[in-house]
């Protein structure tokens, strides 16, 4: 079968600074090993096909455990360096020969569902492409003695992450390329192919996609979940009402054919609004009619992933994160549970958590009432959400 994207994952490494008598990417964070949580970002994206895991040949037994239930391709074993354990990584990819390869770091646990999608999006469009971050400190340049022999314009430097996104031919035949001159130095995929003469573009990256390196990093992450002792629950209800015209109907973020189409001067998505105002429940910021009033003709058959995109925003901006996210739905058609996978997914990818945090349900109203005679969808939607706590 053709894929389009795979995913690289790189887990080979021995992380030696964390201090850790174990490799640092099994380490257990939230309950899950923090491999676990790397890959589960790449499972659970609707636009990746492939996830394959690159270990150290000593790890199996332990990634086998920590890896449990996942849909993923076959390990392979790692090389001596970052290097040549992705270069193994896109020579297992030879067959399927994917157009676009993403390379990630398993260190970085925190990376979002809508990293991913901007990483695929620009390597799309450009062949090549990283996030980045802009640079805040000012950048000294020293000499072997310790003194200062420039000072750079951070305007024009970004802090790389990853996952970094390439044409997959460009950057097998550049990572050959590199081996057959001898070189395994590389610090990272885009160092690499600009050696190989390609361009190289930034897109932007997330400040939470922190690399786990040393103790104070865990000790950070583990201060911060602490902190997030402020757990609060939301609940939203929407409904919305069937009108002739249309082929499909959008519920969950998936559209799913349909005789009649819904009423609302958005996509009319019931499950999604729903969300939206349960997060902003919880948070007791209004609701969706007031950040996105329906009397604002820029809304008018807006699609409402902007809006729980928004939604989780909010949360985050207040320091916090959502934890989980539920929603039942009510309808005696279309069928709902042959898409409430996809819906999962689609809803997990849109609020940047995996997917186990999120539910979906589906009910009929056994023909009572305006929904039981077909005449509309009504969604019910929980959100458990995490701040941190405050007095004020």
């Amino acid at each position: 079968m053709a894929i389009r994207v795979a995913a690289v994952v790189v887990a080979a490494g021995r992380g030696t600074r964390t201090g850790l008598d174990y490799p640092k990417q099994y380490k257990v964070m939230g309950g899950r090993p923090m491999v676990r949580v790397s890959l589960e970002v790449f499972t659970s994206h609707p636009e990746v096909d492939v996830v394959l895991p690159v270990i150290h040949p000593d790890d199996m037994t332990r990634f086998a455990a920590a890896a449990n239930g996942l849909n993923l391709a076959m390990p392979v074993s790692g090389g001596a360096t970052r290097q040549a354990s992705v270069r193994a990584g896109l020579e297992a990819l030879s067959e399927q020969a994917p157009q676009i390869v993403l390379v990630h770091d398993a260190a970085r646990p925190f990376t979002s569902a809508a990293l991913v999608t901007r990483a695929i999006a620009t390597a799309d469009k450009d062949g090549a492409a990283v996030p980045g971050m802009p640079v805040t400190d000012t950048i000294k340049l020293v000499d072997e003695t310790e003194r200062v022999a420039a000072t750079l314009n951070r305007g024009q430097m970004r802090t790389v992450q990853t996952p970094q996104a390439f044409n997959y031919k460009l950057l097998l035949d550049a990572h050959r390329r590199a081996a057959a001159a001898g070189r395994d130095d590389f610090p990272d995929d885009a160092a690499l192919v600009e050696w190989a003469g390609l361009n190289v573009t930034i897109f932007q990256g997330e400040a939470a996609n922190m690399k786990m390196t040393t103790p104070e990093d865990f000790s950070r992450v583990d201060r911060d979940a602490q902190s997030l002792t402020d757990v609060r629950t939301g609940i939203g209800y929407d409904i919305h009402s069937f009108e002739d015209g249309g082929d499909h109907v959008w519920l969950g973020g998936i559209k799913i054919p349909h005789t009649r189409k819904l009423s609302g001067h958005s996509d009319a998505d019931v499950i999604l609004h729903a969300l939206v105002d349960a997060i902003l429940g919880a948070l007791g910021d209004g609701d969706i009619g007031v950040h996105f009033p329906p009397s604002d003709e820029k809304w008018r058959g807006a699609s409402s992933d902007r809006f729980l995109a928004f939604a989780v925003e909010r949360v985050k901006a207040r320091g916090g994160m959502v934890a989980h996210l539920d929603a039942a739905v009510v309808c005696e058609a279309p069928k709902v549970n042959p898409h409430r996978e996809a819906m999962r997914k689609r809803i997990a990818e849109i609020a940047g958590i995996s997917v186990d945090r999120v539910g979906v349900k589906a009910t009929t109203n056994e023909k009572l009432g305006a929904l039981g005679r077909e005449e509309g969808i009504a969604a019910m939607a929980t959100a458990t959400i995490r701040l941190p706590w405050s007095d004020a």
